[in-house]
């Protein structure tokens, strides 16, 4: 998988992208990930890439030139008018108006062999960028953000982690939360007591169906109490 990133503050992404499941990802040819700076596309010696809005308006907007300009370069293919109707080429918006992103997203967005991510700042984006070069607008939550930078780590995380070969223990991806609509099991270790705090005998006990059955109990125990929604999404499922 190709992962490209266009943002005005590459050095942002270097020190997330280049420790941990994100860097053994890369170091094994999973995955490669290229960041691209969005200013060296403006055009200009200045590397402008925003201006004021058509009928005023607080702060700036982004330029639809330097982002046409981008994404044309990295693909090698043309967009607008040029791009075919219906075509899509998986470029992925970070904006509040997206989508909220969930696990069954990331999930789909695992077919795909590329996917170019735009990482934006300032007031908005020129409509045009939205209209004819965006296929996705993606959100990772109803806050605001100072840019699409941040929720463009959280998605390249997640996703990177379920590419097949990436995590040691498959099964453990499998086992993870919002997996089948429920949250985690609790875990414990050593020692077997803290401060008189006790791990819960059948965790110990040896009985593999047992334990395989208690967690599957608090595993739905604790969705229920923290997340009653997914609750109710699962039962909607079945």
């Amino acid at each position: 998988m190709i992962i490209d990133i266009i943002t005005i503050f590459p050095n942002m992404f270097k020190p997330v992208l280049g420790e941990s499941i994100i860097k053994r990802a890369q170091n094994k040819g999973l995955v490669k990930i290229n960041i691209y700076d969005l200013r060296d596309y403006s055009g200009n010696i200045h590397k402008k890439i925003d201006s004021p809005a058509f009928g005023g308006g607080p702060g700036m907007v982004l330029r639809p030139e330097p982002v046409f300009k981008a994404i044309e370069s990295i693909l090698g293919e043309s967009l607008y008018p040029h791009k075919k109707k219906n075509s899509k080429k998986n470029i992925v918006f970070f904006t509040p108006q997206g989508k909220i992103l969930v696990q069954k997203d990331i999930k789909r967005f695992l077919k795909y062999q590329r996917l170019v991510l735009l990482a934006a700042r300032y007031e908005g984006i020129d409509e045009r960028i939205r209209k004819y070069a965006i296929d996705e607008e993606v959100s990772i939550g109803d806050y605001v953000l100072s840019g699409g930078e941040l929720p463009a780590m959280v998605f390249v995380d997640a996703l990177v982690r379920i590419i097949p070969g990436v995590v040691s223990s498959r099964e453990s991806v499998l086992r993870e939360s919002f997996e089948n609509n429920l949250l985690d099991y609790p875990h414990y270790t050593k020692p077997r007591e803290f401060r008189g705090l006790k791990v819960p005998d059948v965790l110990l006990s040896g009985d593999h169906k047992k334990i395989k059955e208690w967690r599957k109990i608090r595993a739905y125990e604790i969705t229920k109490l923290k997340r009653p929604d997914l609750i109710e999404k699962k039962r909607k499922q079945t």
